[in-house]
């Protein structure tokens, strides 16, 4: 009799069988037990199933079975497959393994299908599997990744392989970002402007098009030309693709804002009418309504999702308020200001997406007391916004940018490629825990996680994969698990072995075994004269950047590369640094300096100005320093000390920083030292 391995990876062709350990499973199973001895399929098995629907269920799952079974009956081994009771929920999955039997059990395809996923990580390089008992469900019901494909556009053999690898780690949302200013990317029939104009620009690299203050688009085939999109049989069999593997794409068409792109090939969707002109739809404006219902009825028609995500963020309402056709609908509905102007337009959108049963779902700027009560909110913000949502009625999913935005530095900026989003490690975004903040009554209105991964410094399939894993692997971990006691030193351990697997998938996964790690000085609190010494801030920090308040200057405490750690103090606009410590006593000081931070990314720039003066009365001021400083977006990732030496005695200092007027943006300081 002909034996083979009994379970091994499909997804796709380049995948090897796991050579993962047991005790690296991830995510983790709510329970398991360990037990002596292993199954080894090679000694034989006879397989059972407890009825002809289980069987649907395990060959959908493609458990890849011996199809050329003889003389079973004679076999040592038993492998049974069994359904579990109805009050199990449908990912749930249970697994029995004895020297003699592995006992399958799930109520659905897709509990078989996790676990196939577990199994494929109990193999070991023998084709055995160690003896245990393992009960499993997820914690949560939306486990998603958000893969931006507008700044820079990948095709569809690589979603498919993300597909795969979300599939292995039981994750189940693949939320496409299909439009923005940098591309549409789905065929849309009725406007074909979209795919043959608004779909290519003429650079490739998001980073260049956005700054060279044109960003102009070109029509399909000319030389030079960047972009693509996707057609509708295209996105179908991407649908049917992920659907066998247990995960749901959500489709996303931007609305009212980041637009740019379908204002300029239909420009009369605008305000102004005018191309290259607007980001917003002009939400007063019949055609606005025609053109968006039309564009959903296609995206209906491709994808079966529960979920269609209109965007909703940052719109600019840059010409609402002068736009006749904004005064007149805002007139008729009974509008106060631009603001409802959205709410409307998102309103209106929930209720036509729910005559087409379907849900919409869109950024927490949606949030508004008359919008659609079916609609769920996607929190990038803050747990604020989500609690704000919640007390509304509205389900959310959670992906705030503090820990679920995958599109920064995972390790120390000077030993990464060029990222966008300040400083994000593995164990920052591990750390994340879904329900804290939120009351436990409100806890049912989490349908989940999800981990994004926008593209703006992006250009490649390659550096996606390298942004994505293994970081992907914690929202993985937290979405099924749940992770309410956390233990990151043990998570990095089974981390470090699935990197091992995503390498031998062809997975271009940083390599966490070169791990710099964050800013050295952040582990290494400072003493200096200057320890506790009372602040006087005579302009205000930022509330949302505020770092411990009035003792962030005076802590001892460094920040590292993430300048939302909360040891980091934002200043910005007319609120720029401007306090004055106070001593306690005149003494004598030989060294006066500050931290400051750049992250390009989100706009966060050394000073423009730095000046130091010093009193002893606090009322007459001597300038020790007083620096122009030119402002340039470069270093794109840096932290400087700047400062005074000399010789002086002084009970209070007053430190100044300011931002260039030409490029504004925010000033970072975390500790002003004295010594």
């Amino acid at each position: 009799m002909k034996y083979i391995l009994l379970f091994s990876l499909l997804f796709i062709s380049a995948f090897t069988p796991s050579l993962v350990c047991a005790h690296s499973l991830l995510p983790a199973p709510q329970r398991v037990v360990w037990k002596k001895g292993v199954f080894s399929p090679k000694n034989g098995y006879q397989i059972t199933y407890d009825s002809q629907e289980t069987r649907t269920n395990v060959d959908r799952a493609q458990f890849p079975l011996e199809q050329d079974n003889k003389a079973v009956d004679s076999a040592p081994g038993r492998v049974c497959f069994f359904v579990l009771p109805a009050n199990y929920c449908s990912e749930a999955y249970n697994l029995r393994i004895t020297p003699d039997s592995l006992i399958v059990s799930a109520n659905s395809f897709i509990g078989f299908l996790h676990a196939k996923s577990t199994l494929e990580q109990l193999e070991d390089k023998d084709g055995c599997y160690p003896c245990c008992v393992i009960e499993d469900e997820p914690a949560y019901g939306w486990r998603g990744t958000m893969l931006d494909v507008s700044r820079h556009f990948f095709p569809i053999s690589f979603l498919k392989k993300q597909i795969d690898v979300m599939s292995s780690y039981k994750m189940n949302r693949l939320h496409l970002h299909l439009t923005d200013a940098a591309g549409w990317r789905m065929e849309i029939k009725r406007y074909p402007r979209l795919t043959n104009f608004a779909a290519w620009r003429t650079d490739s690299l998001w980073k260049t098009w956005w700054n060279d203050g044109k960003r102009h688009y070109a029509q399909e085939g000319t030389p030079g030309a960047y972009g693509g999109y996707y057609t509708q049989d295209e996105l179908r069999g991407l649908v049917r693709y992920a659907q066998e593997r247990g995960i749901t794409i959500i489709p996303e068409i931007e609305m009212p804002a980041h637009s740019e792109e379908v204002l300029t090939a239909y420009p009369e969707l605008s305000c102004t009418h005018v191309p290259y002109k607007q980001a917003d739809f002009c939400p007063g404006s019949v055609a606005t309504y025609d053109f968006l219902e039309n564009v959903l009825m296609e995206v209906m028609d491709v994808f079966p999702s529960q979920y269609i995500h209109v965007g909703g963020d940052e719109a600019g309402k840059a010409s609402w308020g002068d736009c006749p056709l904004c005064k007149q609908k805002m007139k008729e509905e009974g509008i106060a200001d631009v603001y409802g102007l959205q709410a409307h337009l998102i309103r209106h959108f929930g209720q036509f997406l729910k005559k087409h049963n379907r849900t919409l779902i869109g950024w927490d700027e949606i949030i508004d007391s008359t919008l659609e009560e079916s609609s769920a909110v996607m929190v990038w913000r803050n747990v604020e916004a989500a609690n704000e949502a919640i007390q509304l009625g509205h389900d959310v999913v959670l992906s705030p940018g503090a820990f679920c935005y995958l599109d920064g530095y995972q390790d120390s900026p000077d030993s990464q490629p060029e990222a966008y989003g300040g400083y994000r490690s593995l164990e920052m975004v591990y750390d994340f825990v879904p329900d804290k903040g939120i009351t436990p009554s409100n806890r049912k209105h989490i349908l989940g996680i999800q981990g994004n991964l926008w593209t703006e410094y992006v250009p490649t399939a390659s550096h996606a994969e390298y942004m994505l894993y293994p970081r992907l692997l914690a929202i993985a971990e937290i979405g099924w698990s749940g992770t309410a006691e956390k233990d990151f030193p043990e998570f990095r351990q089974r981390v470090l072995a699935q990197t091992i697997r995503l390498h031998k998938w062809g997975v271009n996964a940083f390599d966490l075994r070169k791990e710099i790690g964050n800013r050295p000085e952040v582990t290494h609190p400072i003493r200096h004269k200057a320890i506790g010494a009372k602040v006087t801030y005579h302009r205000k920090f930022n509330e949302k950047y505020c770092g411990t308040k009035e003792t962030t200057l005076t802590d001892g405490l460094y920040g590292g590369w993430n300048y939302g750690d909360g040891r980091w103090q934002g200043f910005i606009g007319w609120n720029y640094l401007d306090v004055t410590l106070d001593l306690g006593k005149v003494m004598r000081v030989k060294e006066i300096s500050t931290d400051f931070l750049q992250c390009s990314g989100p706009e966060i720039y050394f000073p423009a100005e730095y000046k130091i003066s010093v009193s002893t009365d606090g009322e007459t001021f001597a300038e020790l320093k007083n620096t122009d400083h030119p402002v340039s977006k470069l270093p794109l990732n840096k932290i400087e000390q700047w400062g005074w030496k000399g010789r002086t005695t002084a009970r209070y200092i007053k430190v100044e920083a300011r931002s260039s007027a030409q490029h504004g943006g925010w000033i970072f300081a975390d500790e002003i030292i004295v010594n």
